[in-house]
C-alpha cells in the first residue's frame, strides 16, 4: 500500500501554499497567470479534490482544498506543479527550480475558521497593496467562480459578504503561524485532536529546545 502523506487525510479542508524559489516572481505577465489557472482546472478534473478558493500572487499562490482520499492532495499538487514547471521552462527557455520546494499545508476546522482562511486567501492582494478591494484582483477565485466548488458552510451570499471584511491582527497572526508551522487551524480542543490523528503534534509544541529545571 502507498504511504499515507503525513498530515493529509480525506475529510479535511486544507490551506495550501507554495512560493517561488528564493521568493522570486513566478508569474511575470497575464499569460503566466492564465496558464496556471488552466492547469488548476485540469488538475481538478484529474484528481478527486474540491476547490473552495484560490489566489495567485506574483511569487506565490494560495489554495483552499478538500481531498476525497488520503493521497489525492499530494497527487493533485504533484501533477499541478510538475505540469507548471514544464510549461514555465518551455515558455521561458529556462531550467532549475521554479518553486521553493514541497508545498506547505495545514488542515482547517469546518466552522468560522474555514471562513477566516478564505478571507485570508482572497485578501492577499489587498494586504500587498496591489488592489483596493479583493474582488478587483483578476487572479483569485472571486473572479473565476466557475472553477470552484459550492461553499461548504452556509449560504453563498454570506461568505461573499464576509470575504470583503479585513482580518483582525490576531486572526492574521493565527493563520500565519499555521502557515509557518503547518499547524491545524481551529479551536484548541479540535487542534489537539486533529494533531494526534494526523501525526502533527510537533506543530503545537513551543519552538526551541525544551527548558530543563536547574539541578538542586
Amino acid at each position: 500500500m502507498p504511504r499515507i502523506p503525513r498530515g493529509q487525510m480525506a475529510g479535511y479542508a486544507y490551506h495550501v501554499i507554495n512560493r517561488g524559489n528564493a521568493r522570486a516572481p513566478v508569474f511575470h505577465k497575464a499569460h503566466d497567470y492564465e496558464a496556471f489557472v488552466e492547469l488548476l482546472a485540469r488538475a481538478k478534473a484529474r484528481h478527486p479534490v474540491r476547490l473552495f478558493a484560490f489566489c495567485l500572487m506574483p511569487n506565490h499562490f494560495h489554495l483552499l482544498l478538500e481531498p476525497a482520499s488520503s493521497t489525492a492532495l499530494s497527487q493533485f499538487m504533484q501533477w499541478l506543479l510538475t505540469s507548471h514547471v514544464r510549461r514555465y521552462h518551455h515558455h521561458y527557455q529556462s531550467s532549475g527550480h521554479v518553486w521553493q520546494g514541497r508545498f506547505k499545508s495545514f488542515p482547517i476546522q469546518r466552522d468560522e475558521h474555514l471562513l477566516t482562511v478564505l478571507r485570508y486567501i482572497v485578501q492577499n492582494p489587498v494586504r500587498a497593496g496591489l488592489v483596493a478591494q479583493a474582488g478587483e484582483w483578476p487572479w483569485s477565485s472571486l473572479r473565476w467562480r466557475h472553477l470552484v466548488d459550492p461553499w461548504p458552510l452556509g449560504e453563498e451570499r454570506a461568505w461573499e459578504t464576509a470575504a470583503a471584511l479585513p482580518l483582525a491582527e490576531r486572526e492574521l497572526e493565527a493563520v500565519r503561524e499555521c502557515v509557518k508551522r503547518q499547524r491545524p487551524f481551529g479551536a484548541q480542543a479540535w487542534q489537539a485532536e486533529v494533531a494526534r490523528h494526523l501525526g502533527l503534534e510537533a506543530t503545537l509544541r513551543p519552538r526551541g529546545r525544551p527548558r530543563h529545571e536547574a539541578k538542586k
